[in-house]
């Protein structure tokens, strides 16, 4: 688990340089999870560390397996000075926590909710999951161990994801991208959606 974590750290801070905070959350009956801050000019991203310690299990799955399994850590990328982001720590921790908590597998196209604003007057509640391999690349491990991907998470308002529920994340994504939504703004008001 420890080798893991040290090569995910380091794959972290060659995509994104040295990180300037990082905070620990462990809730109880799970591992630890640490969320790392870095800087980049006009965008904050906060990056889990600690979710690809086990590789996710698939809730149907008998037994779980301890080596095979998808492996993810999740990335969030804001505009700095905008809003008061850095409290987005406890409820990124709680989303890296969601496979160990209830078993679930996280991959694009999922949507996560923690049931309160990710930071304070965020008008988000919940996350879409992106495709990896953009910002940070997977990180592969040695076999059989699966690879370890990199998540980025796209705040949702309440209407956006209810709307997602209806139409799928695809329709969502074109939605933002035909009305050229800028997903890094801690505040913006959800996409016309009618």
């Amino acid at each position: 688990m420890g080798q893991v974590l040290a090569l995910v750290e380091a794959r972290l801070r060659t995509a994104l340089g040295e990180p300037d905070a990082r905070a620990a959350v462990t809730f109880l009956g799970t591992e630890r999870i640490e969320v790392l801050r870095f800087i980049d000019g006009e965008v904050v991203r906060y990056a889990t560390l600690g979710m690809s310690a086990h590789p996710m299990t698939d809730p149907t799955a008998a037994l779980a397996d301890p080596v095979k399994g998808p492996r993810a850590e999740l990335l969030l990328s804001v505009r700095a000075g905008v809003a008061d982001t850095d409290k987005v720590l406890r409820p990124l921790a709680v989303l890296a926590s969601t496979p160990q908590v209830e078993g679930v597998v996280v991959a694009a196209g999922a949507s996560l909710d923690v049931g309160e604003p990710l930071w304070p007057g965020a008008p988000f509640t919940s996350v879409l999951v992106a495709e990896p391999g953009g910002l940070v690349e997977d990180l592969e491990l040695d076999d059989p161990m699966d690879p370890v991907s990199f998540l980025p998470l796209l705040p949702m308002t309440s209407n956006e994801a209810a709307w997602k529920r209806v139409h799928g994340a695809q329709a969502l994504e074109e939605r933002w991208l035909t009305n050229g939504t800028d997903l890094r703004d801690p505040l913006r008001r959800s996409v016309p959606l009618d």
